[in-house]
């Protein structure tokens, strides 16, 4: 059976438990912190990671790609090579030119540290940069890609929240308000699987937070 890595506040961890819960693959979950992985299944000690019969696996983008190989059933990648090119093109801006630049100002926004005002101003600007460029690869009918749930989905619905919510904390703005991402979280809310996750998320959130402020 396959184990999941890593803990419930993590959105790159509840990126991969959504992919396994549409695509109704039986899995576990294994609580593991940062600092306390396994390195030999992930190197450099990062979270989360997955456990097969064959080996470990580590970094999201590798897992849902084993995932959508391994069980094949429910697919969330499509057949056809251009529109899987373009989920992957969504996931690529969703993970590295949204979420990772916004991950920038995490520290003030949730966790009551100090980003400095050239940091602040330069994301502020990338963000919105990226943003505008997402917006025209978007198609949000109703899902991210077209038609069809994918695992752009998955991924964009676990960093639009954070990203959402970390803008309006440093710049009292939310920089995703010119998109439909209400009516689209809305959407998720509904499902079986958003259902569980926010739920686990939820429970965990409280666990997370109380070990970082022990290690303030």
């Amino acid at each position: 059976m396959l184990k999941l890595c890593g803990f419930g506040a993590s959105n790159y961890h509840n990126k991969v438990k959504l992919v396994l819960l549409e695509k109704g693959v039986v899995f576990e979950e294994e609580l593991t912190w940062v600092g306390e992985t396994d390195r030999h299944a992930s190197p450099l000690g990062k979270v989360p990671y997955l456990k097969t019969a064959q080996g470990a696996l580590c970094e999201s983008a590798v897992m849902v790609e084993y995932i959508e190989q391994q069980y094949p059933a429910h697919p969330l990648i499509p057949p056809d090579a251009f529109q899987a090119a373009k989920v992957r093109e969504l996931v690529t801006f969703l993970d590295l030119h949204l979420e990772l630049v916004a991950r920038n100002l995490y520290a003030e926004a949730f966790f009551g540290g100090k980003v400095s005002d050239a940091v602040k101003e330069k994301i502020g600007v990338q963000l919105e940069k990226n943003v505008a460029a997402f917006a025209k690869l978007a198609l949000f009918k109703p899902f991210i890609a077209g038609t069809e749930l994918s695992v752009a989905d998955c991924t964009a619905a676990v960093h639009f929240p954070v990203i959402s919510a970390a803008s309006k904390a440093i710049y009292g703005k939310d920089f995703l308000a010119e998109l439909p991402v209400k009516d689209y979280m809305k959407m998720w809310s509904e499902r079986p699987s958003m259902q569980r996750v926010q739920a686990d998320r939820k429970a965990n959130n409280e666990l997370f937070l109380a070990r970082m402020k022990s290690k303030a």
